[in-house]
C-alpha cells in the first residue's frame, strides 16, 4: 500500500489510513546561532522550543513523532499487553504498608485492589485502632491525568494536616488544608510552591518554600497563618544565590525549624525555635567546598560534614557552644577513606549511621558510649537504608533492606540488644528468590580503576557469551544506583536476560572521591566506565557481543547519548528516558530550572574550560553521520527537570544524520513531566512498550 501524508509547516503526518511501511517523519530545519561568551553555535532545530507549549507546528512534529511510534509498535502490542500483565501479576494489589508511631498515631498506606493510587490512614494508641482517613488519593486524582500527593504534615496537635500537590507533572505544587476532625478544606491555598510544608509548633502557621514563576527555583521560605490572606504571609529568608536550592524542616527533637540551603559544594543551615520560627540563627556559614547537615537532640546538636573528611564525619557540639563556630565541634566518628556516611538518625542514647562500603549501602548503630555495632548482611550486593524513625525515645532502629534478589524488607534493630525483627517483606507473588541468582564483580575501566557491578539471572543462564544483557546505570550528582527486586525485571530474567547495574564515577558508591572522579571536568569518566563494563561483561561471556542493551534516564540520559556517539556499536539498542543532551545550551540560559544550581556539577559554559569540554561530550553536539544502535527516547510535554524539546531536538538531528536502518522511536507523552504519568500501574503499562521493543532487539523469544 502507499503511503500518504499531510504536511503542515514542513512537518510530514502520518495519516489516519492504514500503511504497510511508515517513514519516519522530517522535521523542518531554521538556522539559529546559540552565542555565548565563548562563540556561537548553529542549531538548526532551536526553533523547537516553545516555553508555552502552543506552537502549532512543534505539536505536529511530536504527534507526528507519537503516531510514527505506534505504527513502529503496532506489532508488538500483543507481548506488550503479555509483559504487562506478567509485571501486574508480581504486585499484591491490596496491599499496605508497614505503620510507624509518631505523636500518638500510627501512620500508614494502603492500596485496594485495582488502584493506581493508596490511601493514608492513622490510628490513634495502637496498630489496631480504627482507622481515620488522611487521604483518599484514588479521589483526590478523579478527573487528573497526572496527580502526586508529595509533601505533608499534621499539625502538632493532630488537628489538621496540610500537604502539597500537583496535577499537572510540572512540579508546581500547590499547598492545601484541612481539618481532621471534620474532613472539611480550610479555604488557604498556596501556588507554586515546592512539595515541603512544616507547621510550627502555634498550629496555625505553616512554613513553606515559594518558587521563582520562571526559573521554578525554591529560593523563598515563608510563614502563612490560617486564614490570613497569602499576601500577607511573611518572608523569613530570600536565597539570593541562585546556585543553591532549600529547603525546610523541623529536628528530630522537634524543639527547632531549619532553613537548609545547598548547592553542590556549599551547605548552610539556619535553625529557630519551632515555638517562634520567626529569628533564626546560623549553624555555620556556608563556603565553597564545606558540606554539612545539622540535627538536634537534647541539648546538643549532631552534624555530618566533610570538614576534613572527604567522605563526611559525624561531629558534636553542644548548644552552649554553637556560636562558638566548627572550632567547638567534636568528632563522633573519625574521617575514612574507605567509609562514606550517607546519613543519620539522632536517638535518645545512641545515633544510627546510613553509611556506604565497599560498594555497599549499610547500616551501624553508635551508642553515646561510642561503641559502634554494624548490622550484617548475608548477600555480596545489597542494600539497607533508614526507614521512617518518628519517635527517638526508643532503643528500636527502623530500616529496610533488600538485593536484586531478595525483596525489600522492613527490619528494625534494638540497639541495645541487637534483637532484630522484621516488620513487613515486600509482597511479590509468583516470585521465588530461590530461582535467580545475584553477584557482585569488579569490572577494570580503561584507566586501571576497578568498577562494582551488581548481576542477577536466572539459574540456568548459561554463562557461554549468548546470553541477552540489559545494563542500567545513572552516575550523576552523587546519586547511587542501589539494587533492588523490581516486579518488572522478573519476566526478563525469567526469558534469558541478564540484568546488570553499573555502578559507575558520578555516583557515590565509592566515596566522595567517586563522585569527584565523575563529573564537571572528569564527566566522561562515566561514559567510559559503562563502556567498558559492558565490554568486560561480555569478554567475561555473561553476554553475547550483538545482545546488549544500556538504559538510563534524565542525567543518566546524558550518559545514553554519550555512550551512543562513543560506542554505538557496542550495543543493539539504547533506551534513554527523559535525556538531558543538549547540555551546553541549556546551561548557557539562566532561565530553565535547574541551570543555576548545576554550575558545580556540569560546569559554567561562560568558562571557557568547561565550555569546551561540555561541547566535547554533549550529546546533542556531537551527533555524527555514522550507524547507531536501535534507540527508543521517551519525555514529557510538561517536564520541568528535562524539557522536552532537548530530546526532541536530539531526535530531530539523528534522524538528519545517522546512516542505519535501524529503527529510532520517539514516545511523547503528551500530559505528564519528569517522571511519566502517574499511577503505580501506569508506570509499568508505560514500562512495557519500552520492554517488548527491547526484547524484540535482543532477538528474546517472546
Amino acid at each position: 500500500m502507499t503511503i500518504r501524508y499531510m504536511m503542515l509547516a514542513g512537518v510530514a503526518l502520518v495519516s489516519t489510513a492504514a500503511v504497510a511501511q511508515v517513514q519516519p517523519p522530517r522535521v523542518a530545519k531554521k538556522p539559529f546561532q546559540v552565542t555565548s561568551p565563548n562563540g556561537a553555535r548553529e542549531d538548526d532545530y532551536y526553533w523547537l522550543r516553545d516555553d508555552t507549549r502552543k506552537n502549532p507546528e512543534m505539536l505536529a512534529y511530536l504527534a507526528a513523532e507519537n503516531a510514527y511510534a505506534d505504527a513502529e509498535l503496532a506489532s508488538l502490542k500483543p507481548l506488550q499487553a503479555k509483559l504487562y500483565e506478567e509485571t501486574v501479576s508480581h504486585i499484591k494489589q491490596d496491599d499496605s504498608s508497614a505503620p510507624y508511631a509518631k505523636n500518638g498515631y500510627y501512620y500508614g498506606s494502603r492500596f485496594q485492589t485495582g488502584a493506581d493510587y493508596p490511601i493514608l490512614e492513622r490510628r490513634k494508641g495502637s496498630r489496631t485502632a480504627p482507622a481515620e482517613t488522611l487521604f483518599d488519593e484514588p479521589a483526590m486524582a478523579k478527573g487528573h491525568s497526572f496527580f502526586a500527593l508529595s509533601d505533608w504534615a499534621v499539625s502538632p496537635d493532630n488537628a489538621r494536616v496540610a500537604w502539597a500537590e500537583d496535577t499537572v507533572g510540572r512540579r508546581q505544587y500547590v499547598l492545601k488544608v484541612k481539618d481532621l476532625a471534620t474532613g472539611a478544606a480550610i479555604a488557604d491555598t498556596l501556588s507554586n510552591i515546592e512539595p515541603n510544608v512544616v507547621w510550627a509548633d502555634d498550629n496555625k502557621t505553616i512554613l513553606y518554600v515559594e518558587k521563582d514563576p520562571v526559573t521554578l527555583r525554591g529560593y523563598r521560605v515563608k510563614a502563612h497563618v490560617l486564614g490570613t490572606p497569602a499576601a500577607s504571609d511573611r518572608l523569613l529568608y530570600e536565597e539570593k544565590d541562585d546556585t543553591y536550592s532549600m529547603g525546610v524542616s523541623r529536628t528530630a527533637d522537634d524543639k527547632f525549624v531549619c532553613i537548609g540551603v545547598s548547592s553542590t559544594v556549599s551547605d548552610e543551615q539556619r535553625c529557630a525555635a519551632a515555638a517562634a520560627p520567626t529569628s533564626f540563627t546560623i549553624v555555620a556559614p556556608r563556603a565553597r567546598e564545606f558540606r554539612y547537615g545539622a540535627d538536634h537532640i537534647g541539648n546538643r546538636w549532631i552534624i555530618r560534614t566533610n570538614k576534613d573528611a572527604k567522605n563526611y564525619k559525624l561531629v558534636t557540639v553542644a548548644d552552649a557552644d554553637l556560636a562558638k563556630g566548627t572550632a567547638a565541634w567534636r568528632d563522633l566518628t573519625p574521617a575514612s577513606d574507605t567509609v562514606f556516611i550517607e546519613g543519620f538518625k539522632p536517638f535518645e542514647g545512641f545515633v544510627a549511621i546510613d553509611q556506604r562500603e565497599g560498594g555497599n549501602r549499610m547500616i551501624r548503630v553508635l551508642n553515646d558510649a561510642g561503641k559502634s555495632t554494624a548490622v550484617t548482611a548475608d548477600e555480596p550486593a545489597y542494600r539497607m537504608s533508614l526507614d521512617v524513625n518518628e519517635e527517638i525515645a526508643t532503643p528500636w532502629v527502623r530500616y529496610t533492606y533488600g538485593s536484586l534478589v531478595t525483596p525489600t524488607t522492613t527490619y528494625e534493630v534494638n540497639a541495645k540488644t541487637g534483637e532484630r525483627r522484621a516488620l513487613k517483606v515486600a509482597p511479590v507473588p509468583g516470585y521465588d528468590p530461590a530461582k535467580y541468582v545475584t553477584e557482585r564483580v569488579w569490572a577494570p575501566a580503561r584507566d586501571g580503576t576497578r568498577i562494582p557491578v551488581s548481576l542477577v539471572y536466572a539459574k540456568g543462564t548459561k554463562r557461554d557469551g549468548t546470553a541477552p544483557l540489559f545494563q542500567y546505570a545513572y552516575g550523576s550528582y552523587g546519586i547511587s544506583s542501589d539494587p533492588a527486586v523490581d516486579p518488572g525485571r522478573i519476566d526478563l530474567l525469567d526469558r534469558g536476560v541478564v540484568y546488570a547495574i553499573a555502578h559507575i564515577r558520578g555516583g557515590q558508591e565509592m566515596g566522595r572521591g567517586w563522585y569527584d572522579d565523575g563529573h564537571l571536568l572528569n564527566k566522561k569518566n562515566s561514559f567510559t566506565d559503562f563502556i567498558d563494563v559492558t565490554r568486560y561483561l561480555v569478554a567475561q561471556k555473561y553476554a553475547a557481543k550483538d545482545r546488549v542493551a544500556a538504559m538510563g534516564g534524565s542525567a543518566g540520559g546524558l550518559l545514553m547519548g554519550g555512550v551512543a556517539n562513543m560506542a554505538p556499536a557496542d550495543y543493539k539498542l539504547i533506551i534513554a528516558q527523559v535525556p538531558f543532551v543538549d547540555v551546553v545550551t541549556t546551561m548557557l540560559d539562566a532561565s530553565i530550572p535547574l541551570t543555576t544550581f548545576e554550575y558545580d556539577e556540569w560546569g559554567n559554559p561562560a568558562q571557557k574550560a568547561s565550555y569546551d569540554y561540555m561541547l566535547s561530550y554533549s550529546p546533542y553536539d556531537n551527533v555524527k553521520a555514522t550507524a547507531y544502535p536501535a534507540l527508543y527516547v521517551g519525555t514529557g510535554l510538561w517536564d520541568s527537570q528535562v524539557q522536552y524539546y532537548e530530546p526532541t531536538k536530539w531526535v530531530a538531528k539523528l534522524r538528519e544524520l545517522k546512516t542505519d536502518k535501524n529503527p529510532l522511536l520517539f514516545r511523547v507523552n503528551m500530559e505528564a513531566g519528569h517522571g511519566g504519568k502517574s499511577g503505580r500501574f501506569e508506570r509499568y503499562r508505560q514500562n512495557s512498550e519500552w520492554q517488548a521493543f527491547m526484547l524484540q532487539q535482543l532477538g528474546v523469544a517472546k
